[in-house]
């Protein structure tokens, strides 16, 4: 099973740099993409409809701005939309997929400006509540599979400059810890399963993907997958938008 995540920076943007052109040579499972920055209505074209995927897509409340769609290969048995938490939920950050002993999600987590108090505030309320959310989950008789731009680099191998960016929003030592918490109490970093490198970052702010590279999107997956993971890869041949797709491989049948 192949699952693709990727976060568009405007998937009409994304788009006209090839993104769909590229995504009909992947034979994905699954596509999960985040930060669509338009609404399902505005995406008029067939190209956002591939006739081999049912895809679904839950809008931000003013439909310009953030965004999460999933593509599914196979029909799942419900969507569920949102994660109940009152103040982030008509922000259309998460979209989940739901099959009989599996579950697909697609998540878009808050970001905050440098130096903003009241953002990052508020990106540290969502992440108490979407850990208190994965683990009251892991009590359900299903694995998970979060897909996504979790806007937190892990480790120090997860930056390029951790020295510049070490009082930065997203490598924050409380982000970090949090992180720690999530991956040793029932959930595995998927691409870590297969690759340690050092150089593999997904995300460059100034889009110059020579300097300043984060690994901001994960693949999350309950601890009942781990030994599941065959491949992962980053794919950095074609700019699609400042963040590179995920690229990561699962011996799982629905």
């Amino acid at each position: 099973m192949r699952i693709i995540s990727f976060s568009a920076d405007g998937i009409k943007n994304a788009a006209e740099k090839g993104f769909y052109d590229w995504l009909k040579e992947q034979d994905a499972d699954f596509v999960c993409i985040q930060d669509l920055q338009c609404s399902e209505y505005d995406l008029q074209d067939n190209l956002f409809f591939p006739e081999e995927y049912n895809p679904y897509f839950f809008d931000d409340i003013d439909g310009k701005a953030n965004g999460v769609a999933i593509y599914c290969r196979k029909l799942p048995k419900a969507i569920m939309t949102g994660l109940g938490f009152a103040d982030f939920d008509m922000e259309g950050r998460y979209i989940q997929a739901d099959y009989e002993n599996i579950s697909v999600g697609c998540l878009l987590a808050p970001s905050a400006e440098p130096g903003n108090a009241d953002q990052q505030a508020r990106k540290n309320e969502f992440f108490d509540l979407l850990g208190n959310h994965l683990q009251k989950v892991r009590n359900k008789r299903r694995e998970f599979i979060i897909c996504g731009n979790w806007n937190v680099a892990h480790t120090a191998g997860d930056v390029q400059d951790t020295e510049s960016n070490s009082t930065v929003s997203g490598f924050l030592a409380e982000e970090r810890q949090w992180m720690n918490e999530l991956f040793s109490e029932g959930y595995v970093d998927a691409f870590r399963e297969i690759n340690s490198d050092l150089d593999e970052f997904t995300w460059w702010p100034e889009g110059d993907r020579g300097k300043n590279g984060w690994r901001t999107d994960f693949q999350v997956i309950s601890k009942g997958l781990q030994y599941s993971v065959d491949y992962g890869a980053i794919y950095k041949s074609r700019e699609f938008s400042n963040h590179a797709p995920v690229i990561m491989d699962y011996d799982i049948e629905l």
